[in-house]
């Protein structure tokens, strides 16, 4: 491999002669071998992202002369388009706030920009990856301006998908709303429900959740860039400040806002801990409805087999036919991952210090990653987990048959007690509810069909004569 040699305030080091990265990035290779995992790409987006919006505000403000904006602009742009994407190579778990990554930016599009004036890479002139590219920055409001950026642009795909899973539920409540099947309370019989009441709370749960993550976002709208070191903007002029977050807005179409508290905004790093402490609040409920789905599911001809999963590939390498829920497993792991996620994220919340949080690229990681794959999960287990999925009508009815608390309805007009021993008697005798309430009270078949019918279950009101409920 030829390389070339460059200097930092270390001393020399060896680059790969074609890297448009540079030494400081170099290093950061050398020092991080840990996990081959490089950044997200919304990350990377969002990092070029700020790069070229100082540029742009830097032009605007004077401090900054086009001949060396307008390359630094040319070669953000070629980066936003998808290019050059393999030359950022530092691994997520690295050190010092993410400075190796900002540098990574920077040395890339200095690089470049040299490259695009006719000047060799390493050359740093007259582009120089500090003086220029992050002119009037710090790692330490990059970094978190970043993370905001990358959360805000996930969010805009994460939003659809979530709503594209609960119409996609709210469809199976609307097309169900008539199918009363057996509740189930602790895993055991309980009142009737309707199929499509089930599936519309499912809706409701994601819609909730959905709306928490947007709620959670609003914060993480407010960008720390223009802080720089500490908070106090030293080396960025105030212009600077205002006119950089009104680019990001205008580059990205995002509702973006300049922080009130600099000094806050680069202590704290609650606000991505809320967002990614809204994704885990979505995610124990979508793990609980995956977890629904497979109950529901189970079978065909072990378990109680209400609904048909979509078959979608073979389930078992040695059991010919078998067909697993293998996109509601999909979702459960997913969900995992997410609230796996969210520790690590309120774990390295908690881990700032004074006027910086230094673990900022494990936060940007793992909330990049929630956010993406939460989105993927919705929209895959739409797709192929709710729209195709289907009932057993047989099994609905037989557990509905024989479900013992169609005795609760009986509670009015005979009691508790009474209604208890009809419930117990069915079960060790093997009997219906209804046939056993036959037996054991002196109530007519008609009032027995009024009072055991179990759609009027499904609705509030009592049901038989007058008196308490329970």
């Amino acid at each position: 491999m030829a390389t070339r040699i460059e200097r930092d305030p270390l001393g020399e080091l060896e680059v790969d002669e074609t890297a448009l990265y540079g030494v400081q990035t170099q290093r950061a290779v050398q020092n991080f071998p840990i996990s081959g995992l490089l950044p997200h790409d919304a990350f990377v987006w969002a990092t070029v992202l700020v790069k070229k919006a100082a540029a742009v505000a830097h032009v605007r403000t004077g401090r900054l002369e086009r001949a060396l904006a307008d390359p630094i602009i040319q070669a953000a742009d070629e980066v936003l388009n998808g290019q050059h994407r393999e030359q950022f190579v530092v691994d997520v778990f690295q050190a010092g706030a993410g400075t190796s990554h900002n540098m990574n930016a920077n040395e890339l599009l200095a690089n470049r920009a040299n490259e695009l004036l006719g000047r060799p890479r390493g050359s740093y002139d007259p582009v120089h990856p500090n003086d220029h590219v992050n002119m009037a920055q710090s790692t330490n409001d990059v970094i978190p301006t970043a993370i905001a950026l990358a959360a805000l642009r996930l969010l805009g795909e994460l939003d659809p998908s979530l709503d594209l899973l609960a119409a996609s539920l709210e469809a199976k409540a609307q097309a169900w709303d008539g199918v009363v099947k057996s509740g189930r309370t602790h895993l055991q019989d309980a009142t009737p429900v309707r199929l499509g009441q089930e599936f519309g709370a499912y809706a409701e749960a994601v819609r909730r959740g959905a709306a928490g993550i947007r709620a959670a976002a609003d914060e993480v709208r407010e960008l720390s860039l223009g802080g720089t070191a500490v908070g106090s903007g030293l080396n960025a002029e105030p212009a600077y400040q205002t006119h950089v977050v009104q680019v990001i807005a205008e580059l990205t179409g995002l509702e973006v806002r300049q922080s009130t508290n600099y000094f806050y905004a680069m202590q704290s790093m609650a606000r991505f801990g809320r967002l990614s402490a809204a994704l885990r609040t979505l995610a124990l409920d979508l793990n609980r409805i995956a977890n629904d789905f497979r109950l529901l599911g189970s079978g065909p001809r072990t378990g109680i087999s209400e609904l048909r999963m979509p078959p979608v590939q073979p389930g078992s390498s040695i059991m010919p036919g078998k067909i697993n829920p293998v996109m509601a497993e999909c979702l459960n792991m997913i969900c995992f991952q997410v609230m796996g996620n969210d520790l690590a994220v309120a774990n390295a919340v908690t881990a700032g210090q004074l006027e910086l949080n230094v673990m900022m690229p494990l936060i940007a990681h793992n909330l990049c990653q929630s956010m993406e794959i939460l989105g993927a999960g919705a929209r895959a287990f739409a797709r192929l987990g709710v729209d195709g999925l289907e009932t057993d009508d047989d099994m609905l009815r037989y557990w509905l048959e024989r479900n013992t608390m169609l005795a609760t309805a009986l509670a009015p007009r005979i009691g508790y007690a009474a209604a208890a021993e009809i419930a117990k008697t069915a079960v060790a005798t093997g009997e219906t509810i209804p046939a056993a309430a036959r037996r054991m009270t002196d109530l007519s078949d008609a009032e027995l069909a009024a009072a055991l019918d179990p759609a009027p279950m499904t609705e509030p009101g009592v049901r038989v004569g007058g008196g308490g409920g329970g």
